[in-house]
């Protein structure tokens, strides 16, 4: 007989294993806190199960992981994991410690078939959907890596497009938002898009409480189409309508993500272009000038046009921010550590 993997298993998926082995189902409330609140890795920690019951688990089901491929740190504070998958594959998961709260940015897809322009994961094209197990695993196990500095926000915006991913992407919400869980905050919990509009509709039925980012980068769609072609097949007015009708809860937004690219999105009339996009959508804006990677021919913009940018923007009475790169110092841009790792493998392939 095959064993279960428990970490693939719904809360009621679990429960009906654990039924259907004749156990009384508040074991099964013990086994889900000892798998996602206190991050167990074997049966033999579950002390307050029955010695015959943990015999029992170990010899019908399995507790995978993931393993750490590489871990780079930032002068910054940064983290960025490399985990490997059980097939081999690898995915990128980064730690950004802020003050006041830990972020971990999480990756949903190997690779990613979106082809923005200005993205290196997108570049590597997609390899295959994580399933949830894998998803929630990185929250697990970088929260085993570093256990002083708890895990405050999750945001799914690394490696791949989440909505292209939804059917492994809510059941590990669950996992993340369940108070016997992970006990996060649903208003910690941000999923990012750049622009699947079917798949926010989609989102906002099956879980409303997190939150929404979408990924503009452009405020035309001649210019969005070259950044981000998904643009091609829902336009900036399908995108901005979704937003529009997304069923935010009470005092809740949608999150605008504009990359600043030097001398191609960036100046005042981009910004006053923006204010009119996003009018009659309860949002902040976040603004973040592009880090630079190998291989793609976008420049970073000066200080002084981002502030110039947001200065439109709070002018007109648009909620932003400028946040800060951070890692640049260790490859945290999305899919350059999983890049190097394959070159560096093909080179070792490759004769001399």
């Amino acid at each position: 007989m095959t064993p279960v993997n428990l970490k693939a298993l719904s809360r009621d998926g679990l429960a009906a294993f654990v039924t259907g082995l004749g156990h009384r189902p508040f074991r099964a409330t013990q086994l889900y806190r000892w798998i996602y609140a206190r991050g167990a890795t074997d049966f033999a920690a579950m002390t307050d199960l029955s010695r015959d019951f943990r015999a029992e688990l170990s010899g019908r089901a399995v507790l995978p992981r993931l393993e750490a491929a590489a871990e780079t740190v930032s002068e910054d504070g940064t983290r960025k994991y490399l985990f490997r998958l059980p097939d081999g594959h690898t995915v990128e998961t980064v730690r950004i410690p802020e003050p006041g709260r830990t972020t971990l940015c999480v990756s949903t897809q190997v690779g990613c078939a979106l082809a923005c322009s200005f993205c290196l994961t997108g570049q590597q094209g997609l390899v295959r959907n994580l399933e949830s197990w894998e998803i929630v695993e990185q929250v697990l196990e970088a929260r085993r890596r570093h256990p002083e500095a708890p895990l405050t926000n999750v945001v799914m915006m690394g490696m791949g497009e989440p909505l292209a991913n939804l059917p492994a992407v809510v059941p590990a919400i669950e996992h993340l938002v369940d108070g016997d869980g992970l006990h996060l905050a649903p208003r910690r919990v941000t999923v990012s898009t750049a622009g699947l509009v079917p798949q926010m509709a989609e989102l906002g039925r099956r879980a409303p409480y997190v939150n929404l980012a979408v990924s503009l980068g452009a405020t035309t769609d001649a210019l969005r189409d070259e950044l981000i072609p998904v643009n091609r097949r829902w336009p900036l007015a399908a995108l901005m309508a979704a937003c529009r009708d997304y069923p935010l809860p009470p005092r809740r937004r949608v999150f605008f993500e504009y990359m600043l690219i030097r001398g191609l999105n960036d100046t005042p009339a981009d910004a006053r272009r923006l204010v009119r996009l996003v009018h009659g959508v309860r949002c902040k804006v976040n603004l973040m000038a592009y880090n630079p990677v190998p291989g793609v021919p976008y420049e970073r913009p000066e200080e002084p046009t981002v502030l110039a940018f947001q200065r439109v923007l709070r002018e007109a009475g648009v909620w932003s921010f400028v946040r800060r790169s951070r890692g640049r110092d260790i490859l945290a841009a999305c899919g350059q550590l999983r890049g190097a790792e394959a070159a560096g493998a093909q080179a070792a392939a490759t004769p001399a």
